[in-house]
């Protein structure tokens, strides 16, 4: 049986395997905020996925990852697909992602719909990385009144 649900505090030690990026404080935010959820396959953690809202407005995935021994079975496609519904009855009318450029995430999130919107190269000493690819998707349609609002500048 496959589950998912948000991430919990007994889930850390699962997610710490995946994820050594995330600092402490950040992983209690995201079990307190709901902005992270974990896979189970016959309630076996597999994979975790978490993301923030950019410009504190657009839900911005930034993790995810299924363990090794589980790719390669579609956990990632329903993860990603279980948060776009959950952004879409949520109100929200279009998702980002993020991928190093030379990773083989970018082909991933294509098949899923998503289309380049952007990259961003970081190059202050210490910080330095390959571009990071950004990619976009609708969620939903604009209504006549958002397009109208958004044409008046408004």
């Amino acid at each position: 049986m496959e589950k998912i649900r948000y991430l919990q505090k007994q889930d850390q030690e699962f997610w710490r395997q995946l994820d050594k990026h995330l600092p402490e404080t950040e992983f209690q935010k995201k079990v307190r905020d709901k902005q992270a959820y974990v896979f189970l396959k016959d309630d076996r953690l597999v994979g975790i996925f978490r993301y923030n809202l950019f410009w504190d407005q657009i839900p911005f995935g930034t993790m995810l990852f299924i363990a090794r021994e589980f790719q390669g079975r579609g956990y990632g496609t329903k993860l990603m697909e279980y948060w776009e519904k959950q952004m879409r009855m949520q109100g929200y009318g279009m998702v980002l992602v993020s991928t190093q450029a030379d990773e083989s995430a970018q082909h991933f999130y294509r098949k899923l719909g998503y289309h380049d919107c952007g990259g961003l190269m970081l190059t202050c000493p210490g910080y330095e990385q390959p571009m990071e690819l950004f990619l976009a998707k609708p969620i939903r349609e604009l209504a006549a009144d958002d397009l109208s609002r958004k044409t008046a500048g408004v």
